[in-house]
């Protein structure tokens, strides 16, 4: 247990960063004014700090932006000194895992609560990371470090080595009374699964650094999926071998369908037709190596290496996900491929989210609802008219059933070139209203043997106004698809305490009470599989 022999007095700080320096550049003043306000905080309650590496005037900003750089930066730290993790930005894990995963002093991740600036999501992502690694941590967030819960939080920390955070809205499913009928429907059908076998076809492992979106193989293997490991080259080799012409007709298929295109002129900054044929490509090959290897669900990495070298994979990602969406042939006999059924996606090739996808896909389409599922970015969220309303937002893997008005209600805008040099676009739409099932897998270390973990609830997409999501979309990413969600039975501070991924998976039910239904169904086919459930917020 890491703890606190006594007051904590100095802390080491530090701050992951991205691996793209356009990233870390443009989020360094950002960077530089959080930890101001943090520093205050610490020295205000009988603290001080001390940066354990400096802004570099060659690189433009003062991130850890290697694994290498991270073990240098911990190589200074003494192993019993408190280290706080300070998080404005999206960061890769890896850069810091090393050294936290062995440090022997109290750890506290600490982010900045922001749309525009998601230090949020590089938190949760960590955190999960610490999670799965089996490594004790502490964890705050806030949104100008001077609130009543941050500051309570801190001191404590300060104090202790430790933060207590509210978790009454997790109920382990042995305490939950399972209704009957979903329970049997479940248990059935993983029984299903772990007889018939899956595959799960893997694109790269290990995207951004995501250490906790890796399910080991010897989990995974009890739950009767299995990995297929793919190469990003392997795929951009077979999106050569498509044609123009395969490429012109899912265009104008989508066109057909409703789907508003921005393009431009300039490749540097705007959508350009030929990003988007590029995209049309990469959608064909994907779903042929799905079906050449019998993938039943696939992760596209697209970092580092695609990014590098052709157009995003979102549009990809969200096309996938549909049931309907643009014919693929087989190229010797032309027969269509995975027709009438969506192809699940797990985006960054997060292996949590492709075994919940895929069981979530099965397990809708035996209860006859639409099987259409994604991840989103647990992005951050605010009060509107007196409800806490979450922003769920994702570079990709929407599919345009989610959208209001499908095909018609999406666009593709082009992607922010700070991440992606190569351009393509997004799949964009505002997600409908309606009632659904959220969850997430994961790995916790802390069990002997490490343990797949299944947290779910359910949520309401609600409504806002044009000028409300507007101003969502402008103060996070407004290339990208958006979902209003409320989390039945979960404050913001409980959901960011507990929730072990900056993913979250999301489904419809047709309403309300089949959201339950549907809940109850999947949490009792994971257990069945093996993993350890909880069902959080309203039961």
């Amino acid at each position: 247990m890491k703890e606190a022999k006594g007051a904590i007095k100095t802390v080491y700080l530090i701050a992951s960063g991205d691996s793209r320096a356009s990233a870390n550049i443009k989020c360094e003043p950002t960077q530089v004014e959080m930890e101001r306000k943090l520093i205050a905080a610490v020295v205000a309650l009988g603290g001080q700090v001390k940066r354990a590496h400096r802004f570099d005037p060659a690189k433009g900003h003062g991130f850890i932006d290697s694994q290498k750089m991270g073990m240098e930066v911990f190589r200074s730290i003494p192993d019993d000194a408190a280290v706080i993790v300070a998080e404005s930005v999206w960061q890769f894990s890896n850069h810091v895992l090393p050294g936290l995963t062995t440090h022997a002093g109290p750890i506290l991740t600490v982010a900045n609560w922001s749309g525009t600036w998601p230090g949020l999501v590089g938190l949760l992502n960590l955190n999960a990371g610490l999670t799965k690694a089996g490594t004790t941590y502490n964890s705050l967030w806030s949104e100008n470090f001077d609130d009543t819960f941050f500051l309570k939080g801190l001191g404590s920390w300060l104090k202790t080595g430790k933060v207590k955070h509210d978790l009454k809205h997790v109920h382990p499913l042995s305490k939950v009374d399972l209704p009957a009928a979903p329970a049997r429907l479940g248990m059935k059908y993983a029984q299903q699964l772990r007889h018939r076998k899956a595959i799960m076809g893997v694109f790269d492992e290990g995207c951004m650094g995501m250490y906790n979106a890796i399910i080991p193989d010897e989990l995974l293997h009890k739950t009767g999926l299995y990995k297929e490991r793919l190469s990003q080259s392997q795929l951009y080799a077979k999106m050569l071998t498509v044609s123009d012409a395969e490429a012109r007709a899912v265009l104008d298929w989508l066109i057909r369908r409703g789907m508003t295109f921005h393009w431009g002129q300039d490749p540097a900054t705007e959508l350009t037709i030929t990003q988007t044929l590029e995209q049309c490509k990469m959608y064909v090959a994907a779903v042929r190596l799905a079906d050449q290897y019998g993938c039943a669900t696939i992760g596209i990495q697209y970092q580092l290496g695609l990014a590098a070298t052709c157009a995003a994979s979102d549009l990809v990602e969200g096309l996938l996900n549909n049931v309907d969406r643009p014919p693929v042939k087989h190229e010797q006999t032309g027969q269509e491929l995975f027709k009438g059924q969506a192809l699940p996606h797990f985006n960054e090739v997060d292996e949590c989210a492709g075994l919940d996808a895929l069981v979530t896909n099965q397990l809708w389409i035996q209860m006859g609802f639409a099987p259409e599922t994604t991840l989103h970015d647990l992005r951050w969220g605010r009060e509107f008219e007196g409800e806490y309303v979450w922003v769920f937002l994702i570079s990709g893997a929407v599919p345009p059933a989610h959208f209001v008005g499908g095909y018609k209600g999406a666009s593709s805008d082009r992607q922010p070139a700070m991440y992606f040099a190569k351009g393509g676009g997004s799949l964009k739409g505002v997600s409908k209203p309606g009632h659904i099932v959220w969850s997430r897998v994961f790995v916790d270390g802390n069990k002997p043997g490490g343990k797949l973990c299944f947290d779910t609830g359910v949520a309401e997409v609600v409504e806002l106004p044009e000028a409300e999501t507007q101003e969502r979309w402008q103060l996070s990413t407004p290339e990208w698809p958006i979902m209003h969600a409320v989390l039945k039975g979960i404050t913001r501070d409980q959901m960011m305490a507990r929730h072990k991924s900056n993913h979250i998976q999301v489904a419809y039910a047709p309403s309300q009470a089949n959201a339950k239904k549907a809940m109850y169904a999947k949490a009792a086919a994971m257990a069945e599989l093996g993993l350890d459930v909880s069902i959080c917020g309203a039961v």
